[in-house]
């Protein structure tokens, strides 16, 4: 088998495998950013959560997809570390920057909803008061 296609394969692998890993790590622990902003609603959290993990997905895999060719042939062993290195840290880059980007969305939505939530008094008014009139 080519010294390339090896790469490739362990490329693959790699990649593969560090994507379901951090979606299920961002999956499992966004879901309770969600709840709380979502005020508890709990099937609508796993909607949205499901969601934004399927969109990772595809980001990441159509990433991974288009960066598994390269313009080199691979000669030895020490090419294949080489050529493994520069594609799994470009993956790995990229995973981090969609990972702080999910976290950073996930923490602007929580953080709205905690706002919207402060500015509910918290008593309903006693009565009401008729606005002064003109005359008076």
């Amino acid at each position: 088998m080519d010294r390339t296609v090896i790469a490739y394969v362990i490329y693959l692998v790699v990649s593969i495998g560090l994507t379901v890993w951090v979606a299920r790590t961002l999956s499992r622990n966004g879901r309770v950013f969600l709840a709380d902003v979502l005020h508890g609603n709990e099937r609508l959290a796993d909607a949205v959560n499901h969601l934004l993990v399927v969109g990772f997905y595809l980001v990441n895999l159509g990433f991974v997809a288009l960066y598994l060719s390269g313009d080199d042939t691979i000669e030895d062993t020490r090419g294949v570390f080489e050529a493994l290195s520069t594609k799994l840290g470009v993956v790995l880059l990229v995973l981090g920057v969609m990972h702080l980007g999910n976290v950073y969305v996930l923490n602007r939505i929580r953080r709205r909803g905690v706002l919207e939530r402060e500015q509910l008094p918290p008593v309903g008014p006693q009565e009401w008061i008729a606005p002064p009139t003109a005359g008076a």
